[in-house]
């Protein structure tokens, strides 16, 4: 899709009006719920008559030009795709175009992919070649119309701004491509005539737009293939006993729908450390391998950014297969074979939020648009691990609205345990402390696979699981939100929200750059730095370390025999109105949440209550199990 599609020659004629930057700005309110920047209003003012004109001189006022081209499945748009024919084949033929009015740049440090423009603020600037390179390459991975024409696909940078011969010397010695070249002021008779080698003069750009704009959106099978290589044989990957099974099961299930053009739900539930997630990548890989379009979506920006570093660190095309579950509200009905749903627990009542164009806040839920998405939906979830306000994701509401839709649900139970060191008996512990099992609470009998401990003081705390670091073990501290989370100090530090009585610690990162030696939020179970930190629930779900040091804070007191919330002791601002989240709704949310907290830990946990009845209880359940002094 396209904010505004005009051929070459119209914008000529409507540009001086303003009428055609009135369009964008009404057409981008209307589709995204906002409207644009002052930057890019100015950008479109200066930027957009120059091509035009360039467009209009080389004879070129046939092609269809499609102003901030949204790529798909993303909230990215390309400045501009220019549609024509190709001169030599008749082909189709496509040039995505971003445009620059930077006068003068520089190298970042020597760094090639980074640029410095002089006067403007912020941080270093990707290479505007890079940058549409990668647009090229998306807009070839997932649209299916141009999956067996990658010549089709051509990008340009062009610096118009940029007359003085040298103005941006360092940025044109890098790597050009037939989908990443450079272009300035200084050389646009070049910039022409590279424009007339791709695209046909005096001839309609039309019926190319319309396929573009026509075409089935899913993975191409390039890309399919390269996801394969890179995923289905890494050993972390591999599968045991049952979680073969499960992927197994969910193969023949993409192969009989696909036989029968029918539909089909598939709901793989199981614990903490079951190997949903394992399951997930490595039917990713399998699918991919069989050239099925699938695709990975999770519902978390930590979990998400991490499987694709993890995932896709050898490859930043196969990181594009990784979603998030509010990116399929357009998605066409089966456009894809298989989406893979992780930690599904995390699907929203709703995917709309304050970004979302008006016509599709219809209130359709979420749960409707992922099963739409996909022939074959592949739901992998815990129950016990719904910690917000607003999480739909069970099997319960899944089949409801399968049945609903006249659709079977095949359940797929994992009953194995990985983390917790395979302690299944460590989890059904936790369940059962926190009054998630109708058995009640009972003491910890100890497991060979998995140590528990209580420390009497943070202090206690971090310094046992210190210690067990520097015996080559990884450890992070996480707790209870309950205490304030402040922005980073003017001098660029975090703050120390986290105290308890003399001691003091700050939460990890609030946002998606590092502060410090700090990681980013997404990284703070993974990277080096996340110790010095305490970790919430949201930046611990999904990921697991070796030593978990678990923080219980005021809102879950023992009283009286078992757990009871205290609402007032918690800052989370999800949990702060009533009218949104009952008391009730709060107990089970903030049982979740401990869930979550205590169950990361792959050799032990080491617990610790700010309340001092709470601390007495569970070092009597774990027969006095200390963290030494």
């Amino acid at each position: 899709m396209s904010l505004v599609r005009r051929t070459a020659a119209q914008l000529q004629d409507e540009l001086p009006s303003g009428s055609v930057v009135e369009t964008l700005m009404e057409q981008l309110f209307h589709t995204a719920g906002h409207g644009p920047s002052p930057s890019e209003v100015a950008s479109w003012r200066a930027s957009l008559p120059v091509l035009v004109t360039d467009l209009v001189v080389a004879g070129l006022g046939d092609v269809e030009v499609l102003l901030e081209h949204s790529l798909p499945l993303t909230s990215k748009r390309a400045d501009v795709v220019l549609a024509g024919v190709h001169p030599t084949t008749g082909n189709p033929s496509y040039v995505v175009v971003e445009l620059k009015q930077w006068s003068s740049a520089h190298r970042f440090e020597g760094n090639p992919d980074l640029v410095v423009v002089p006067g403007m603020p912020g941080p270093p600037k990707l290479h505007p070649v890079r940058q549409v390179r990668g647009y090229v390459d998306y807009l070839l991975d997932f649209t299916r119309a141009l999956e067996f024409a990658p010549e089709a696909v051509a990008g340009v940078a062009y610096l118009h701004n940029a007359t003085r011969p040298g103005a941006v010397a360092d940025l044109q010695d890098y790597e050009m491509s037939r989908s990443g070249r450079l272009f300035t002021g200084a050389d646009r008779d070049a910039f022409q005539s590279y424009l007339c080698s791709r695209l046909a003069p005096g001839t309609s750009g039309g019926p190319a737009a319309d396929e573009l704009l026509g075409s089935k959106v899913a993975p191409s099978r390039q890309l399919l293939a390269v996801a394969a290589d890179e995923i289905r044989d890494r050993e972390r990957f591999h599968l045991v006993g049952e979680q073969q099974e499960a992927v197994d099961l969910v193969v023949h299930q993409v192969k009989q729908a696909k036989a029968g053009n029918g539909k089909r739900i598939i709901v793989v539930t199981g614990g903490p450390g079951s190997g949903k997630s394992v399951i997930a990548l490595s039917l990713l890989g399998e699918l991919s391998r069989k050239g099925s379009a699938v695709l990975h979506a999770t519902g978390s920006k930590s979990f998400t950014q991490t499987l694709r570093k993890v995932a896709g660190y050898r490859s930043r095309r196969v990181q594009s297969m990784f979603k998030y579950f509010n990116q399929f509200t357009t998605a066409e009905p089966n456009d894809l074979d298989v989406l893979i749903l992780d930690e599904a627990h995390r699907i929203r009542e709703t995917s709309v939020d304050r970004y979302t164009r008006a016509e599709l806040r219809t209130g359709r839920p979420q749960i409707d648009e992922l099963i739409a998405a996909a022939r074959v939906p592949v739901f992998l979830l815990d129950q016990h691990q719904v910690v917000r306000p607003g999480e739909l994701g069970s099997l319960e509401e899944i089949s409801r609205h399968a049945e609903r839709l006249g659709l079977d649900v095949v359940t797929v139970p994992l009953d194995a345990q990985f983390r917790c060191g395979g302690s299944a008996e460590y989890v059904r512990w936790v369940q059962r402390l926190l009054g998630l099992d109708d058995t009640g609470p009972r003491d910890w009998a100890g497991d060979e696979k998995f140590e528990v401990v209580v420390a009497s003081s943070p202090h206690e705390m971090e310094a046992f699981l210190a210690a067990k670091r520097t015996e080559g073990y990884s450890a992070r501290m996480s707790a209870g939100y309950c205490w304030p989370w402040s922005d980073p100090t003017p001098e660029g530090t975090l703050r120390t929200d986290v105290v308890i009585g003399d001691w003091e610690r700050p939460w990890n990162v609030k946002g998606d750059r590092p502060v410090g030696e700090a990681p980013a939020a997404a990284l703070w179970a993974t990277q080096d730095g996340g110790f010095g930190q305490v970790g919430c629930v949201y930046t611990a779900q999904g990921f697991e370390y070796d030593w978990s040091g678990v923080i219980i804070g005021p809102d879950l007191v023992w009283r009286d025999g078992g757990f009871r919330s205290v609402r007032a002791a918690n800052r989370d601002p999800d949990f702060r109105s009533a009218k949104k989240v009952s008391d009730a709704e709060f107990d089970r949310l903030v049982r979740n949440v401990y869930k979550v907290l205590l169950t990361r830990g792959m050799v032990g946990t080491v617990l610790y209550s700010t309340d001092e009845e709470t601390r007495e209880r569970l070092e009597a359940m774990t027969a006095g199990r200390h963290a030494p002094e």
